[in-house]
């Protein structure tokens, strides 16, 4: 008897922390957006709330939340890896919409005197020679398939291979410029201005690539009264006067 009593109240002991840690909303969120995302939940914190923001590639927290990872709100640097959760019907229906835009650009490390013109021929051959040039992955980074659209629709894809290499994400990509261990790089316009090492060489043409629009969606499986709590933070006027400071496009 007196065993089972003890136990009893260990358990009872044990459920308070683990109510606590059920509680605590996690943004799944696109790599770029981190340094944005974590403020905004530092300002939602502050009001009593309980959040987290959990970052890779857009591809990458895809497949953990296919795995069942417990992401309560997703948010894509691309629209293709937030469709195919919605073709899964894995979002919360009503909540996707489009939270902030960006641009793409090429950069270099700022102590690199490099320009480019992309309205003219562009001799990356000279530029590189046998330096490296950095993107995401295209297969799971949303800024690498830019990237790729881009230097396809320019004409450079198939000559640059010999100097293309790839990072996990796109913060890896930006940290490999900022340390000098790749000349050139393939980046979000947010990422440039995060990095003080690094410096715009060009802005690639809108044209020669897909809209780039972050999406938003809450998570079925995962959805309650927090979750959607902080959804409604996320895209309220206060959020985004945060995202317009970290130079992101707010709808």
């Amino acid at each position: 008897m007196r065993r089972s009593l003890i136990i009893f109240i260990l358990l009872l002991t044990l459920i308070p922390a683990v109510s606590f840690a059920a509680d605590k909303v996690v943004v799944f969120a696109a790599a770029s957006t981190t340094n944005m995302i974590d403020e905004v939940l530092a300002v939602y914190n502050k009001k009593g709330g309980n959040a987290a923001g959990s970052y890779a590639s857009s591809g990458a927290l895809v497949k953990q939340i296919q795995s069942g990872a417990p992401a309560g709100i997703f948010i894509s640097a691309n629209q293709e890896w937030m469709d195919k959760l919605e073709k899964e019907g894995a979002l919360e229906k009503g909540t996707r919409q489009n939270l902030v835009g960006n641009k793409l650009v090429l950069i270099t490390n700022k102590k690199n005197n490099i320009k480019v013109d992309f309205s003219k021929k562009v001799d990356f051959a000279s530029i590189l020679k046998n330096e490296k040039l950095v993107i995401g992955a295209p297969e799971s980074v949303p800024a690498g398939q830019y990237a790729k659209q881009s230097f396809t629709k320019l004409g450079y894809w198939d000559s640059l291979q010999k100097n293309i290499v790839t990072a996990a994400n796109v913060r890896d990509a930006l940290a490999f410029v900022s340390r000098g261990e790749a000349l050139l790089g393939v980046v979000f316009g947010t990422d440039a201005i995060a990095d003080k090492n690094v410096t715009v060489v060009a802005e690639f043409p809108s044209n020669t690539h897909d809209d780039i629009s972050y999406p938003v969606a809450v998570i079925k499986d995962n959805s309650n009264q927090e979750v959607k709590k902080l959804y409604n933070f996320l895209i309220s006027d206060e959020a985004k006067k945060i995202y317009e400071k970290y130079g992101f496009k707010v709808y």
